[in-house]
């Protein structure tokens, strides 16, 4: 996941992914024309990588996928904060779910996190891979079961 409080911080976490991840490219504060070419170099380490880029917010195109928003030919990702949620990522034919947030997380201040049982919850029995999201890391991911993935902004930048 990616947003405007990384900073060039952005470039070392690309070069942190494991080539086959991907990335969600937000910065939805960015400016279109800066947002844009933020994208367009975002993709070239991506492809270089070997990761796979999905937009969020819309207006920007030539990524792999999309992240909620209106379908395109490519990957479609789904923010799923409950069963609601998921359930309306079913219905749009979604790729995978990023449930979140599990754990407390900075993106959702003073929010707690609903748990690795809550966010399994969330998608259980839908048959679409679950992505944990919010407040992961590296060794919270080791511990949930029931995940296909997982996704952060902080552990990649610290």
């Amino acid at each position: 996941m990616t947003d405007e409080r990384m900073g060039d911080a952005l470039w070392t976490a690309l070069g942190r992914l494991p080539p086959g991840s991907g990335v969600v490219f937000r910065h939805y504060a960015t400016p279109p024309t800066a947002r844009r070419a933020l994208l367009v170099r975002v993709k070239r380490v991506a492809q270089a990588r070997r990761l796979v880029v999905v937009v969020a917010g819309g207006g920007v195109g030539g990524a792999d996928g999309v992240h909620g928003g209106a379908r395109t030919k490519g990957l479609r990702a789904w923010p799923a904060h409950d069963r609601a949620e998921a359930l309306a990522g079913r219905r749009a034919g979604a790729d995978a779910l990023f449930v979140s947030p599990v754990y407390a997380t900075r993106s959702h201040a003073g929010e707690g996190g609903i748990g690795p049982l809550g966010a399994i919850r969330i998608g259980r029995g839908l048959g679409i891979p679950l992505i944990a999201l919010g407040g992961m890391t590296e060794r919270r991911w080791r511990r949930l079961r029931g995940f296909y993935g997982w996704a952060a902004i902080d552990a990649w930048v610290v």
